[in-house]
């Protein structure tokens, strides 16, 4: 399975080509829509998401809401693209008016416009931006529809927000019943904490980021493999993350913590009930030699401060060289909450294709067999 997207942030869409899912998978399409509703909420967000009410419209591959066989291609309209549509339009468009030449501290700016050969930041922008994952977060929600036919279920918090951090461990169940809106965090008074944080930057101009933690039960023993590095699995759901926007790390089980302790405090042990092998504990994070052990996995994010300030860092104008102020872009001083939406989708994807892979199979009929035909 292989999922691409295309589109920018003011564009007319943002879209997102599905190849290579099965036929008869019944798609749920308010389940979609939930979760581009997700993406969009959260405290700390900027004004972009009172002009946007992001939908997903199905162009293809799915007749009477299920799949064919045939690539699935998705939309999500831009409803800004009217605002835009004077300095955007790929028919023909002002060039001169919203240009960027101030480039920002910490976006694809001034690397993206060396890269290309431009001299407008707004052409590079424009596709780097976390708009972009509105489309993801879609395509997501179908891969997550295909996971739970086989009893793969999907959850995470917020951990960490800005400095606020929640240390305590929470049960797959509890995370999905009990996440607080607002941050997704678990702890009400940490929560509280966090919002208060999230208001002194906003008066100050500046912005935060944090950690999200994704869980995953119910994928049995085997995926990935110890056998070839670009099977890993580990390697590959963290880069799945990693290819999220703002992303600058990211950690399975035990993570960097396993440098700093013991082998006896970092390996779980084995052992065995009527023929069921389980470990003891899951410091692993569920995924041992490169491949699913049966445990849950689990994984983190970490998210860095968005890059756009109200107040601008110094930068240079590219258009005389001289220093400036960075441009500021209508931007979110705290986006975790969508962050964790958007990490779940990505995980969502990565083990879709994992999962096809492997098992094969044209038809969801033939992937439900076959994969409840594999040991735990």
């Amino acid at each position: 399975m292989k999922i691409t997207t295309a589109g920018e942030s003011h564009g007319k869409a943002l879209v997102a080509i599905i190849e290579g899912l099965p036929a008869g998978l019944e798609l749920d399409l308010n389940e979609i829509g939930e979760y581009l509703a997700l993406r969009q909420s959260g405290y700390g967000r900027g004004g972009r998401q009172r002009i946007e009410k992001d939908e997903a419209e199905i162009l293809a591959g799915v007749r009477n809401r299920t799949t064919l066989g045939s690539p699935v291609a998705l939309a999500v309209f831009n409803r800004d693209y009217e605002n835009w549509k004077e300095f955007m339009a790929p028919e023909g468009c002002d060039l001169s008016q919203r240009r960027l030449t101030k480039v920002r501290p910490g976006h694809a700016d001034l690397t993206g416009i060396k890269k290309f050969a431009t001299d407008d930041a707004r052409n590079i922008l424009e596709r780097a931006s976390a708009r972009e994952t509105a489309v993801r977060v879609a395509a997501g929600s179908i891969c997550r529809q295909l996971l739970a036919k086989l009893g793969v279920e999907i959850t995470g918090y917020v951990r960490r927000a800005g400095e606020v951090n929640d240390e305590n461990e929470y049960a797959f169940e509890e995370i999905r019943k009990n996440r607080l809106p607002e941050l997704f965090m678990m702890d009400a008074q940490k929560q509280r904490e966090a919002v208060k944080r999230i208001d002194g930057l906003k008066s100050a101009g500046d912005t935060c980021g944090g950690i999200a933690e994704i869980r995953v039960r119910g994928l049995k023993s085997g995926f990935g493999s110890c056998m070839t590095y670009s099977e890993k699995l580990d390697a590959r759901l963290c880069s799945a993350l990693v290819s999220v926007q703002a992303v600058k790390g990211a950690e399975v089980g035990l993570g960097f913590g396993c440098a700093v302790r013991r082998g006896s405090e970092v390996h779980d042990e084995i052992e065995c009930e009527n023929g069921n092998y389980f470990r003891t504990t899951n410091r692993a994070g569920g995924i041992e030699g490169g491949m699913s052990n049966g445990e849950e996995i689990v994984l983190r994010a970490a998210m860095k401060p968005i890059p756009t300030l109200m107040k601008g860092l110094r930068t240079v104008d590219i258009a005389d060289n001289l220093p400036a102020r960075a441009a500021a872009e209508r931007s979110d001083v705290c986006a975790i909450l969508a962050f964790e939406v958007i990490c779940e989708s990505a995980v969502a994807c990565e083990l879709a294709a994992v999962l096809l892979e492997r098992l094969g199979g044209d038809n969801m009929a033939e992937v439900i067999r076959r994969y409840g035909e594999l040991p735990l």
